[in-house]
């Protein structure tokens, strides 16, 4: 399948959307959010010292750890490198600007929102990590990832060939909508969660092996909710078997069943094993690929052709 150059601009743009994701989750698991303290050079300085001795004289050396200096400084790159993805995207899109107009305002809103976003993070860390502004900082890269994935699809969906009855479509529809809908309220529960952590983290100073203690009854609701997005995902998987749906929801349907499973996995790790980095990254990484497979699904369901099978 040969793709135009918007295609494999925009493909590129979200899987290096989902990388920047990734680092931002060892920023954070790692707690190098303030390994650069100034915004937006690094201690003063465009490239950051590797060494205390090479520190403007105005900086205390206590603050310097040359791993979450240089790991908060890979994530700032990553930024501008998808600022530039973006950027370029955005761009090219001009070539729909008549066939498919929706593909370049799509992109548009995606180019606005990452200038906002680069503006949003230099206030994160001027609020000294402030459990508010990186709940927002997250929730702001999900809607860039998702409003280019929308974009990336509506390029290429003219590429899909698969036919569904009206009512086999809605049906999948309903069903897929409400694992979107309750991954994302689970999502923001989640993120209250993290910013009690964070409270116990930064602001308690508890060690890691009780930050999950310390949260609550939020905490158990977080955890039980997240049954109520497995039932619809079985649902999911069960009506793509029962209607043949072909081999790309039938692959998209286990996806997204893989990815719930792995969350659970991962928020059991979280819990049992006090908090561990790895499974925070996972965790965090995990639901943006989750929701980009989600929409996927959607997308794919919604601009199917129409068939007569009932």
């Amino acid at each position: 399948m040969k793709l135009n150059l918007y295609q494999k601009t925009a493909i590129t743009t979200v899987i290096a959307t989902i990388v920047l994701i990734f680092v931002g989750g060892l920023v954070r698991a790692s707690g190098a959010g303030l390994g650069c303290p100034d915004w937006p050079q690094c201690f003063g300085m465009w490239i950051p010292p590797t060494d205390v001795a090479d520190l403007p004289a105005q900086y205390d050396a206590s603050q310097f750890n040359p791993m979450h200096t240089w790991l908060e400084y890979i994530n700032r790159l990553v930024g501008v490198l998808i600022g530039l993805f973006i950027t370029a995207t955005f761009v090219i899109s001009f070539r729909y600007r008549k066939t498919d107009p929706v593909v370049t305002m799509a992109s548009g809103a995606a180019f606005v929102l990452v200038l906002f976003q680069g503006w949003l993070g230099g206030q994160v860390v001027r609020s000294g990590l402030s459990a508010g502004m990186i709940t927002l900082h997250m929730i702001l890269a999900m809607i860039i990832l998702t409003t280019l994935l929308y974009a990336s699809f509506r390029a290429m969906n003219s590429r899909i060939k698969i036919e569904l009855s009206a009512n086999q479509r809605k049906t999948l529809l309903w069903v897929s909508v409400s694992v979107l809908v309750l991954t994302l309220v689970q999502m923001v529960i989640g993120t209250q969660v993290r910013e009690s952590i964070d409270i116990a983290k930064n602001v308690m100073e508890l060690p890691r092996s009780e930050w999950i203690e310390s949260v609550g009854t939020l905490y158990p609701v977080h955890r039980s909710f997240s049954w109520l997005v497995v039932v619809p995902a079985g649902l999911m998987l069960f009506y793509n078997r029962k209607y043949e749906v072909g081999s790309l929801l039938h692959r998209l349907g286990w996806a997204v069943a893989m990815l719930i499973l792995l969350q659970v996995v991962a928020g059991v790790t979280l819990e049992r094993f006090g908090m561990p980095g790895f499974a925070q990254v996972i965790h965090l990484t995990g639901v943006a690929v989750l929701i980009c497979a989600e929409i996927l699904y959607i997308l794919v369901v919604r601009f199917s052709k129409k068939g007569s099978v009932a």
